[in-house]
């Protein structure tokens, strides 16, 4: 999946700031993002997220992470991107709500800094192998992405009692 695309890397002390309104168009990206995605502001503003999104991350993952967000809550995901020059990135990734005054939720916010490298290729990447092999796997693409959501529910009730506290176990360990 990764061997003909160039990982970007970016420093510990830095973080990839975007907010998106909420149909997940970007409305604001910080230096950082624009330098480690490779876009210029003006080629991403008003594009969907989406389209830093690397065919490697599992959908399953992504639709835990929107379903979390639509309970207004936040959420901890390591999401790999693709850069403009089809290379990519891996990031821990903390995604908000954003509220206004009267508490409706207006966008999402998300702060990204560098993951634990031994916890992506100890446990990151071996999940979504298997998240994506479960998608794929299906007669169709919901059914896949079903019987993927059900894994991932049994792998996080192994170290946690949801996504979010499993998130933060594996964070802990990696740290330890």
């Amino acid at each position: 999946m990764f061997d003909n695309s160039k990982e970007v890397f970016f420093n510990n002390h830095e973080l990839i700031v975007s907010k998106t309104d909420l149909k997940g168009r970007i409305t604001y990206a910080n230096d950082v993002f624009l330098k480690v995605s490779g876009y210029g502001l003006d080629e991403i503003m008003g594009q969907p997220h989406n389209m830093i999104r690397h065919d490697f991350m599992p959908r399953s993952v992504f639709h835990l992470l929107w379903t979390t967000l639509q309970e207004r809550k936040e959420i901890f995901a390591y999401v790999v991107n693709k850069t403009k020059n089809d290379g990519h990135y891996w990031v821990l990734a903390h995604v908000t709500p954003s509220l206004n005054l009267e508490g409706d939720v207006i966008g999402y916010h998300s702060s990204r800094r560098v993951p634990e490298r031994d916890l992506l290729e100890g446990h990151i990447i071996p999940l979504y192998n298997e998240l994506n092999r479960i998608e794929q796997a299906a007669n169709n693409r919901k059914l896949g992405m079903q019987d993927a959501v059900s894994y991932l529910q049994d792998v996080v009730q192994g170290y946690a009692p949801d996504y979010h506290q499993f998130i933060l176990t594996l964070d802990r360990l990696a740290a330890s």
